[in-house]
């Protein structure tokens, strides 16, 4: 079995944040924001992660914008314009129109086990990670993975 994890930085500390990654045996933070240079919480930011995680915990860090939503449909949900299912739909429509199957089987489907998607959000019922993490499962049907938001 493969574990594949999710992960937010809302309000969880430093401390918090990176113990989860280190006990989780992480190996790779995959950011999957749109934006990862103007976030609230310091630690955060896409340059200070990556000089962390490598220093704290020998984590490597990507950023992949492939898998985030596009500005429009981000502004969509929060100014409430379209609702949670709404949004669903349009991310999984964009990530096929990104054809980001090709993307998992050539540069994620070996690294599964090891990776942990990041983004803002608190939990992952209501953020694009979860969803990145279900499609990724759905490529790679015969792999069996399990989702832990952590």
């Amino acid at each position: 079995m493969i574990s594949m994890y999710t992960i937010g930085f809302t309000k969880k500390s430093a401390e918090e944040f990176f113990d989860l990654l280190k006990s989780n045996n992480i190996k790779l933070v995959y950011d999957v924001r749109l934006n990862n240079s103007n976030q609230l919480a310091g630690f955060s930011k896409g340059k200070d992660l990556k000089y962390f995680l490598k220093e704290l915990a020998s984590i490597d860090y990507i950023h992949d914008t492939r898998f985030s939503p596009t500005k429009e449909i981000l502004n969509d949900y929060k100014k409430k314009k379209i609702t949670w299912s709404e949004y669903e739909t349009k991310f999984n429509e964009l990530l096929n129109l990104r054809k980001v199957q090709d993307i998992v089987k050539s540069e994620l489907s070996d690294k599964l086990n090891e990776i942990c998607f990041l983004c803002s959000e608190e939990k992952a019922d209501k953020c694009h990670r979860r969803l990145v993490a279900e499609k990724i499962k759905g490529i790679l049907k015969e792999k069996d993975i399990n989702i832990l938001h952590i």
